[in-house]
């Protein structure tokens, strides 16, 4: 594929899509803040009377610029409308039905202010004259919540998860978190589903990065909970999204401030798992701001065991192997930051970062197997293996935004992004009496490099719609080189013929455009749709010549629709996706650490469509908020795994992966959480849905057969939370996974749980706590069964995951408050499918994902 030809389709979106937008809508201008179409703020009952004001410092008397005001009927407790202060403090609110009201006044650094007994009469116009508000560093660590919206937001096409109280996640990482948050299921390992699918993008602030492409669950593992400030779950993505993750998108927040000075926050913990520290400081003064963060965490005295069973069938042969298993972790993850942003003038800003993330994972595993095939001698083996999974990460990127007015703006983002991958094995080969006999050695390099650009643009019709178009362009580039080396007891490596050394060079390139268009009537309906076109260019070869993976086009629509009725409020979303293949299922490099259950890539996979349909209500009932989700899922072309007995490793399974399967999958998910007291408050959450697995298997005879597999999944959960006096604070979290359906067999089930108490010091500067996880069990085992015509395989794997740590945290610096200002967008890509294990393959596009 030629890259003029896709920067031509690039320039030509562009071009039609932007320039008669720019033309047609007024440039500049200041007008109050509005609120965006489809929110409370825009859904404000209409009335006669008008709240005005202004705020402003109690100790400087200066105005206070984005001070958010909320108006709230008393008798219902519900807040029906909400402003922002403007730069000098003043505010109004109108179109007020008469009644009796309260008006709520925070931002952060000072205390809240509630103004009470607030009677209007039709018509008037009430001024509140000047209020003001007093410096309270207590609330950038502690928040009153009135009402759960707080901790669940609902918005159109999404699910907010409000994570900064979370005490048990001190000193661990993000799959902490993403325990916690509903619709979201964590396994053991740190691999994330969205009802039931892998087939989903993970976003960092709205970017992407190449390690997340190539293993979600080892990613999460080098972000630091306490730095999450809140989860987003978007079950039903618009069009201004990329069109893959056919399961969903869940973008992590993390913590930001726009405070001006000095500041260095220091975070430490230690546990007999593992340990962590984190320094993260940010420097302002003016228009520029500077922070630079870094964040290590190590793994260690991770033991797991392990137990196989397996009969298979080739050729009438028939070979019984029993494995046992001990093996050991440790691991080394770090992520760090460098980042600039500066306010060109005041409607116009730009931001630029560099990021590096470094894995360093070792796993160990003594394996002793037994084979016994018909008519022969029984076959006894050790083996010994150290298996390496490291990578350097390096993101850059440069983003510009231009506000025009409230809600109409222009950005340009770029991003480049880099992963040097290593994925290699070492592995001793002893005989029966334990002696050496001969060694195995496989080498996987891999380098992921992609550089995207995109320009999107947005604007408001009237004060109840809004139009966004943009264009994107994104150029990747794989390179994956694999050995696979033997040597004797005593001698030196040399190439091994039957699996011979290769290498797979992977070009994949996409143009893509969109628009959407948001809609909310006048009775408080809400329509948001849109249509996005992405085309793929792919170029790929291996050793043996051009790989036969063609371009292809997808067209991806997508709709939301909401409407709040007497508190209840119901949402109705469709859209179709589209996954690409991932890093694993591309990679061809023969993966056989374990000589019984190998895997091999498949570079010619073609990408799967998924059609989503979703029905959702949800309602506050006094003190509960509950959330319920209906959804049906229909995947074809899908990716699946096929395992089939080797015809020339007695006993071993060879897994590769194909586009055979259909994907059905319908159920539900329902959350609730009750606020017991202003202190206490707790949650329960559950997932069930039925799927339906269909795909192809090989015969006896070596012909393909279909394979049907039906069952219920079901997960769920409870927390809870409780603040006391003098700063003591404690959290409760249990989760149990059910067993879960796979094409051919069932995987077992698992628990979670973990108990943590913390005690704030010095004015909440800092804070000790301990944390204990699984402290009731020993071990936890997953039972996995696998079945087809050639062959059986029970597989039991031992998790030792008791663990306690000691956390702290320390809060050095003297900050004063500047208004939040709008810092430009950044490159999202969402468009590579992971299969999240951990230690991925390389040799395969690498993405991220998310809004534009």
């Amino acid at each position: 594929m030629k890259m003029s030809k896709l920067l031509l389709a690039i320039t030509i979106i562009l071009a039609s899509l932007q320039t008669p937008a720019l033309a047609q809508f007024p440039m500049g201008g200041s007008t109050q803040p509005k609120a965006l179409p489809g929110t409370a703020g825009d859904q404000a009952p209409k009335g006669s009377a008008r709240i005005s004001g202004s705020v402003i410092d109690s100790t400087s008397s200066q105005g206070i610029e984005f001070v958010s005001i909320a108006l709230y009927n008393k008798k219902s407790g519900q807040a029906i409308d909400g402003t922002v202060a403007d730069e000098k403090g003043k505010f109004a609110l109108t179109k007020i039905v008469e009644g009796d009201y309260k008006v709520l006044l925070s931002f952060i650094g000072y205390g809240d202010k509630t103004i009470d007994n607030i009677k209007l009469a039709k018509g008037q116009e009430l001024d509140l004259g000047t209020i003001k508000m007093s410096s309270n560093t207590k609330t950038l660590n502690e928040v009153t919540v009135t009402g759960q919206a707080a901790l669940i937001e609902e918005k159109v096409d999404r699910l907010v998860y409000n994570a900064e109280k979370d005490i048990t996640a001190k000193g661990g990482d993000a799959t902490d978190i993403l325990r916690k948050v509903p619709l979201l299921t964590v396994d053991l390992d740190g691999n994330v589903s969205l009802r039931g699918s892998q087939n989903i993008r993970v976003l960092i602030n709205n970017k992407p990065s190449t390690i997340i492409a190539n293993s979600v669950a080892d990613a999460l593992k080098q972000i630091p909970a306490d730095q999450i400030k809140s989860v987003e779950v978007i079950t039903s993505p618009s069009a201004k999204y990329d069109a893959e993750g056919s399961g969903g998108i869940i973008n992590i927040i993390t913590k930001k401030n726009s405070l001006q000075g000095l500041n260095l926050n220091v975070d430490a913990g230690v546990g007999n798992r593992g340990s962590m520290l984190s320094l993260n400081g940010g420097y302002r003064k003016g228009k520029a701001g500077f922070t630079i963060g870094g964040f290590g965490r190590g793994m260690y005295n991770t033991v797991t065991k392990t137990s196989l069973e397996q009969t298979s069938v080739v050729e009438n042969v028939t070979s019984v192997t029993r494995q046992t298993g001990d093996g050991s972790s440790r691991g080394l993850f770090g992520n760090y930051n460098l980042g600039f942003d500066y306010d060109i003038a005041k409607n116009q800003s730009l931001t630029a970062g560099v990021k590096y993330g470094v894995r360093n994972l070792s796993n160990r595993q003594d394996l002793i197997t037994r084979i016994t095939r018909t008519g022969e001698t029984d076959f006894n083996s050790s083996r010994d293996v150290d298996a390496r999974n490291l990578s350097g990460t390096v993101d850059v990127n440069v983003d510009y935004l231009h506000t025009f007015k409230p809600q109409q703006e222009w950005s340009i983002s770029t991003l480049y992004s880099r992963n040097d991958l290593t994925n290699d094995f070492d592995a001793n080969i002893l005989n029966g009496n334990n002696e050496l006999t001969s060694r195995q050695r496989n080498l996987n390099k891999n380098l992921n490099q992609e550089f995207t650009f995109q320009s999107d643009y947005q604007t408001p019709i009237k004060k109840n719609q809004l139009l966004e178009f943009g264009g994107k362009g994104i150029f990747r580039q794989v390179n994956s080189d694999y050995n696979f080396l033997i040597a004797d007891a005593t001698g030196d490596f040399r190439p091994e013929t039957d699996q011979p050394s290769g290498a797979l060079l992977y070009h994949q390139n996409i143009a893509a455009g969109y628009t959407s268009y948001t809609y909310t009537t006048k009775s408080r309906y809400t329509f948001k749709g849109g249509v996005r076109y992405e085309h793929t260019f792919i170029d790929a070869s291996t050793n043996e010549g051009s790989v036969g993976v063609g371009n292809y086009g997808v067209l991806v629509p997508s709709f939301n629709a909401s409407k709040t009725i007497k508190g209840t409020t119901v949402k109705l979303a469709y859209n179709r996706r589209i996954q690409r293949p991932g890093l694993q299922q591309l990679n061809p490099n023969f993966n056989s650490a374990n000589p019984q259950n190998i895997t091999i890539g498949n570079p010619e996979l073609r990408p799967e469509l998924t059609n989503n349909f979703e029905v959702g209500l949800s309602k506050n009932i006094k003190k509960t908020f509950v959330n319920a989700t209906f959804f049906g899922r229909v995947t074809n072309n899908a990716i699946s795994q096929v395992r089939q007995p080797s015809d020339t490793l007695a006993g071993a399974i060879v897994t590769t992966y194909q586009n055979i399967g259909k994907q059905h999958a319908y159920g539900t998910n329902i959350f609730a959480n009750v606020a017991a007291t202003s202190k206490i408050n707790f949650g329960v959450f559950a997932n069930v849905f039925y799927t339906k697995l269909t795909g192809q298997t090989i015969g006896q005879n070596g012909d393909s057969q279909e394979l049907t597999n039906t069952g219920f999944n079901v997960s769920g959960g409870i927390f809870s939370q409780a603040t006391f006096k003098n700063g003591w604070g404690a959290q409760a979290f249990g989760f149990m996974q059910g067993n879960q359906v796979q094409l051919q067999g069932m995987q077992g089930g698992f628990g979670f749980y973990t108990l943590g108490v913390k005690k704030e010091f010095g004015n909440k500067k800092g804070s000790v706590g301990i944390a204990a996880e699984n402290f009731l069990s020993k071990r936890y085992k997953i039972h996995t069964e696998l079945n087809s015509i050639q062959f059986n395989q029970v597989n039991d794997v031992y998790l030792y995951n008791r663990g306690i740590r000691l956390t702290f945290t320390y809060k050095i610096g003297k900050m004063t408050m500047d208004a939040p200002k709008r810092k430009a967008k950044s490159v999202n890509n969402d468009d590579v499918k992971s299969d999240g294990a951990q230690g991925g393959g390389g040799g395969a596009p690498a993405g991220g994902g998310g809004p534009k």
